[in-house]
């Protein structure tokens, strides 16, 4: 079995997003022909809360190096929290003990945060191996470019500018989540042409349900209301999700002035909406939106994550999922994977040209809509009133199609890995 050296600073018992690519790649890559060793940040080190249901999702036999960062209380005064940063010269040290002691064939860098990629030059150069850039997310972004002057998140852009280009340079190969994010990659270095490139979503992990019916959460942060017929959106609400969530609630609001009784028996449920770990003082993004179109009596919302299974459980105790994305046609979704695993049907909006509508409309098991720019998205409220009215009755819908998502799967993303690895790392290590 060759060996594939991942690192991922954020990793069970991390809450945050990023997890779960090296957790599926952990889980998934034996079965391929790779053993993962994964490299993350010490537990200790991480500034938001664990989950340890997480944590035991990923498999006994998984080897795992933790990584000791500079402590936050040390770096935060030097306005310095990035867990990338924090651990950047520790990381590369690790990575070099881990080369002499795992004799890996492939490194794998995923993120963000996106501060390690810059040690793929020491990967490459000095430890002689191909080296893998995983980009969940843009580092170099048209949202980025939109950012105020002078303000960190601007600052934050421009030197993701200066930097990205110094990263990509040594990459064997550069992974992303959609084609969108790579075509614009290659736009922004040419040279990248000659290099394997590949779109692989996070995907899911039909498994995690299995895991969820042995352990339900007892002392769940969101509770669903008995006696109501509950819509969730679980996941975090993104600044260019508006325009498109000001449809939903337009029809919504529709259904409402068309039969009253509605709010007495329907809540839209908002869970992990601020994408903070842990219980928000402030009110969640979607409250004061549902204010504006007066259906505040149906919102529920809990704008802080809540732990991997109780979200979950959400999905699978819900009537009904709502997936909604952005205004921007690259945007993909990694929530969709667990909701078509769910089992529930959903009412999902899109933009047409979003990877995550593609997939929903193939896998079926819901109501896919989709929109080809402001004008279409302006008049789309009575078409998306219609479907949440045919989940509300508890019309017919087709059950997902297993085998449209079987690719996204934690087993069938570490395939696409392993393919991956197989190309650039095509001999023994050296």
């Amino acid at each position: 079995m060759r060996t594939a050296l991942i690192l991922s600073p954020h990793f069970p018992p991390s809450t945050l997003a990023g997890v779960h690519r090296a957790r599926h790649l952990a889980k998934g890559l034996p079965l391929h022909g790779w053993r993962p060793v994964v490299l993350h940040a010490d537990p200790r080190d991480y500034e938001e809360p664990g989950d340890p249901a997480l944590a035991d999702l990923v498999p006994d036999s998984v080897e795992q190096v933790a990584v000791r960062l500079m402590p936050a209380a040390l770096t935060r005064p030097f306005g310095v929290g990035d867990i990338g940063l924090r651990g950047f010269r520790a990381y590369g040290h690790a990575l070099r003990k881990a080369a002499a002691k795992f004799h890996p064939d492939v490194v794998l860098l995923t993120g963000s945060p996106f501060y390690p990629f810059l040690l793929s030059s020491m990967v490459r150069d000095t430890l002689g191996l191909p080296v893998v850039l995983d980009f969940q997310d843009p580092w170099v972004s048209d949202e980025g470019r939109r950012r105020q002057k002078w303000t960190k998140p601007w600052a934050s852009h421009k030197l993701a500018e200066q930097l990205e280009p110094r990263a990509v340079r040594h990459a064997s190969a550069i992974t992303s989540v959609s084609e969108t994010q790579n075509e614009q990659m290659r736009a922004r270095y040419p040279d990248l042409r000659d290099i394997p490139m590949a779109a692989i979503p996070i995907g899911g992990d039909p498994d995690d349900f299995d895991a969820l019916r042995r352990a339900p959460p007892q002392n769940p942060n969101h509770r669903l209301e008995p006696g109501k017929f509950h819509l969730s959106f679980v996941g975090t609400y993104m600044p260019r999700t508006e325009p498109v969530m000001n449809r939903v609630f337009e029809a919504v609001r529709m259904l409402r002035d068309r039969d009253p009784g509605l709010a007495d028996r329907v809540r839209l449920n908002f869970v992990g909406t601020s994408n903070q770990p842990g219980p928000v003082a402030h009110p969640g993004p979607v409250s004061g939106l549902a204010r504006q179109w007066g259906i505040s009596d149906m919102v529920s919302e809990t704008p802080g994550r809540v732990p991997f299974l109780e979200a979950l459980s959400i999905l699978a105790n819900s009537d009904g999922i709502l997936l909604v994305g952005s205004d921007e046609p690259h945007y993909t979704a990694s929530k969709i994977y667990p909701a078509l695993m769910s089992g529930r049907p959903y009412a999902s909006v899109f933009h047409a040209a979003s990877s995550a509508n593609g997939v929903l409309r193939s896998a079926g098991g819901g109501i896919a809509l989709s929109f080809d720019g402001e004008a279409e998205l302006a008049g789309l409220a009575p078409a998306i009133a219609d479907a949440v009215e045919i989940h509300l009755n508890q019309s017919e819908v087709s059950k997902a199609d297993p085998s449209a998502y079987s690719d996204y799967t934690a087993v069938g993303v570490a395939g696409a890995f392993a393919d991956l690895f197989s190309n650039v790392a095509p001999h023994t290590h050296p």
